[in-house]
């Protein structure tokens, strides 16, 4: 099935963008391609928990390629026109510009993008660029070698991270972000450098407020560097100018340097909540759906995708789904029902 005009008439007219109960459409779909990471950023996927014994899925029990496609094409019938492949670490899932490829073959999905750590980016960015990926965003919170392994749980090399966001630019990736998760007193005392680093070479650093995603990073507000504070001190240094947004539901908050030496931008999940504007729904590595990063629970779509269901069934499944969403966790966070709040590892459906 290409496009709604294969569908049965009373299901086309269902197709109609649907909105959620507050009122916001679907347009962004992230996509978690393998639960497993070659990196145990405590934030994220501690080693004490996820350590060699920790039982990851089976690859039989990850959506394969076919069903991947499949479910994205429903979802852009239902309005996403843009999708995020994240992980865990997505390089790790073998031939993954198979699957790019398969997905830009989807007429109404415009723009596919990547989220890594960088790791293995330089032996991949030339074939995901001739897949056709469009961006890539490198995950990498210092360039301080011993931050940066603290930062990472002591994986991983940074010269190798260096070297692949190198290899992005030169196999033709354009739009390169690098976000970076500020945490104070970890990290918050390299960013001037990261900032210095990437100046003038056309890659947006993007700063993100230290997050309570998942139940295992042990986060209090006392360790997040709000963005307002660390705006403050970059323009001490230098002077910035706002930026209007790209498009509706941007997450950043976007400035460029006086200079013309580029642009960075923040992401302020915890003290300027954007869930008003949130398009995004995820479908986890074993084919759930969660309509929030902050998600207690998703929709099981594997098991009827498995099970013999039907392109027009699936669809009202996903599309009952955005219709029933209430999700407003960031906006919600300081009240007493969100610290009780169990909320999906983000490890396993990508940030």
């Amino acid at each position: 099935m290409n496009n709604a005009d294969s569908l049965p008439d009373t299901l086309r007219a269902k197709l109609v963008a649907p909105l959620d109960m507050l009122g916001r459409q679907l347009h962004d779909l992230r996509i978690s391609v393998m639960d497993r990471c070659n990196f145990r950023c405590p934030y994220c996927m501690p080693e004490a928990k996820y350590s060699k014994d920790f039982a990851f899925l089976p690859s039989a029990e990850r959506l394969d390629f076919d069903e991947i496609v499949r479910l994205t094409r429903l979802a852009s019938l239902l309005g996403v026109r843009k999708v995020r492949i994240t992980g865990g670490e997505p390089l790790l899932r073998p031939n993954l510009a198979e699957l790019i490829s398969e997905l830009r073959s989807i007429e109404s999905i415009t723009d596919i993008a990547l989220t890594t750590n960088g790791v293995l980016l330089g032996q991949q960015a030339p074939s995901l660029m001739a897949a056709g990926l469009n961006r890539v965003t490198i995950s990498l919170d210092s360039l301080d070698p011993a931050v940066f392994s603290i930062m990472n749980g002591g994986r991983g090399e940074l010269q190798r991270v260096l070297k692949g966001i190198r290899a992005a630019a030169d196999a033709g990736l354009t739009h390169l972000k690098v976000n970076t998760v500020v945490q104070r007193g970890v990290n918050d005392h390299t960013l001037l450098d990261m900032l210095d680093y990437f100046r003038g070479s056309g890659i947006v650093v993007r700063f993100i407020e230290f997050m309570d995603v998942g139940n295992l990073n042990h986060w209090s507000m006392a360790e997040v560097v709000p963005s307002a504070e660390l705006l403050q001190q970059i323009e001490q240094r230098w002077p910035l100018e706002a930026l209007p947004g790209n498009y509706k539901g941007e997450v950043a908050q976007r400035y460029r340097y006086r200079d013309g030496q580029g642009e960075i931008g923040f992401i302020s999940s915890v003290t300027a909540p954007f869930c008003g504007a949130c398009t995004r729904a995820r479908i986890s590595s074993d084919g759930s759906l969660y309509t929030c990063l902050f998600a207690e629970r998703g929709m099981d779509l594997k098991t009827p995708l498995r099970s013999g269901a039907s392109d027009e069934q699936l669809l009202d499944m996903m599309r009952n789904a955005w219709l029933q969403r209430t999700d407003r966790y960031s906006e919600e966070r300081a009240t007493p029902q969100a610290h009780h709040h169990k909320k999906i590892e983000m490890y396993f459906i990508g940030g």
